[in-house]
């Protein structure tokens, strides 16, 4: 069944708004820890680097890990339906199902890693005094760029619309009812 509508990311187009958008946001998250926490102090060290590259890794599985809780807590997919992994070719981690999910469920499941692994370390980061959480928190907001633009498409659509994450590109096909399955044409 050929979707309704479909909503694709340009990855070559969004890597460099990402690129700028992460700049600025550490820019600012790093202006407002001297501001809020600690004024003009700024102490580089290897442990410092190395936490940050570790805290970063750990961040980015963790998205996508939390956008699979999302297929399965707001979409109520069945956890075999559920696909996890690195797609080397476009430098990407991503974490899909297989399974057709309603717009306002597939909303939800888009949004839980930003709040998660962007909002909550900085949250974070600013309680514990801990500069490293403040920009890693800044990273992973910009991580998320393409899941706002990919929840931008989706706020045209009804929310009774049925999502089909594409497992293998940043598309979601949309269909205005339930997608039936393909019917295999061998006899």
């Amino acid at each position: 069944m050929k979707a309704d509508r479909i909503i694709e990311l340009n990855m070559e187009e969004l890597v460099l708004k990402m690129l700028w958008v992460n700049v600025l946001l550490l820019v600012l998250f790093a202006a407002a820890f001297h501001v809020f926490a600690q004024p003009f102090s700024f102490r580089p060290s290897w442990g410092g680097i190395l936490y940050f590259l570790a805290g970063y890794v750990v961040l980015i599985v963790l998205h996508e890990l939390f956008h699979l809780i999302g297929f399965v807590v707001f979409g109520k997919v069945t956890v075999s339906s559920l696909q996890y992994g690195i797609n080397l070719k476009m430098g990407i981690a991503y974490a899909t199902t297989r399974t057709p999910v309603q717009n306002k469920a597939m909303k939800k499941a888009l949004l839980l890693p930003f709040w998660t692994t962007a909002v909550l370390p900085t949250i974070v980061g600013f309680w514990l005094d801990s500069q490293v959480l403040v920009l890693l928190g800044a990273m992973l907001t910009a991580g998320a760029m393409g899941d706002f633009v990919m929840y931008r498409g989706l706020l045209k659509e009804r929310n009774s619309a049925w999502i089909v994450d594409d497992p293998e590109k940043p598309k979601l096909h949309i269909y205005d009812l339930y997608p039936e399955p393909q019917k295999s044409t061998e006899t």
